[in-house]
């Protein structure tokens, strides 16, 4: 049996996080939860909470909550970490699914796909957002010779030993790019497993610039084309094979 550790990253989710929490320790013992800054009532509730907290003072970002989480499972001698989102999106329900698949032994990454359920196991996503995951699943996949499915779910699960080989050191919402060609350049494998696509909030907020949808896909493009200049070699197609525009079908972030 692995010891496996639910790792969630929450920025002002006072809506959700109570009850998130308590429905993922019907499934985990051992959760960590990064809170990276939040300014509402969210540390108040997590302190009502039998989990482990580690407190950003500011908020940092999204790819700083995920290394702290691999960081914490390597010093305290986990084989896995499952990182999922605290508003509703990533359902706690799924834990199992993981597990088992983790148990099976036969991947480094375990990545949740929206797009492998039947279209009645989910929400019909915003446009803008379909349009851009297509997008960069085709990325990915053309430039990587990868065959996935969702590129930009955070419902993940990984192998710590393998996380630890990695240098990863994008703060923001961009670091799947930078995962992808790292996992592809230490020819880690990944597995997809089925999770239901949830969309509570359409309008949610990325921040600043990145709530535009054409700046977000320019700026994930910049980080997935520097990744790949770190890896020279490495892409299937060049960079600007792969940069095509996006099209109507696909999947969502």
């Amino acid at each position: 049996m692995k010891k496996n550790l639910v790792a969630v990253p929450v920025y002002n989710e006072q809506k959700y996080v109570a009850r998130v929490i308590e429905r993922i320790t019907d499934h985990a013992q051992c959760v960590l939860v990064i809170d990276d800054g939040s300014t509402d009532y969210t540390p108040m509730l997590l302190a009502m909470q039998q989990v482990d907290v580690i407190r950003n003072k500011t908020n940092r970002g999204y790819g700083t909550a995920l290394r702290i989480a691999f960081k914490w499972a390597q010093m305290y001698g986990y084989d896995w970490v499952v990182t999922m989102d605290c508003d509703e999106q990533h359902e706690p329900e799924a834990l199992p699914t993981f597990f088992q698949a983790i148990e099976d032994d036969d991947a480094d990454v375990i990545s949740g796909s929206r797009y492998m359920c039947p279209e009645r196991c989910g929400d019909p996503p915003p446009i803008e957002r379909r349009r851009i995951n297509h997008t960069i699943t085709q990325w990915v996949n053309a430039g990587l010779g990868l065959g996935i499915t969702d590129a930009f779910c955070g419902y993940k699960a990984y192998r710590v030993s393998a996380m630890a080989e990695l240098d990863l050191t994008e703060d923001g919402y961009a670091i799947p790019l930078q995962q992808w060609v790292q996992f592809a350049a230490h020819k880690l494998r990944v597995r997809e497993v089925p999770v239901r696509l949830i969309y509570n909030d359409p309008n949610r907020s990325f921040g600043g610039p990145l709530d535009d949808a054409g700046h977000r896909l320019a700026h994930y493009r910049e980080v997935f084309e520097r990744e790949l200049a770190r890896h020279p070699g490495l892409a299937k197609l060049s960079v600007s094979d792969l940069m095509h525009p996006p099209c109507e079908c696909g999947a969502a972030i």
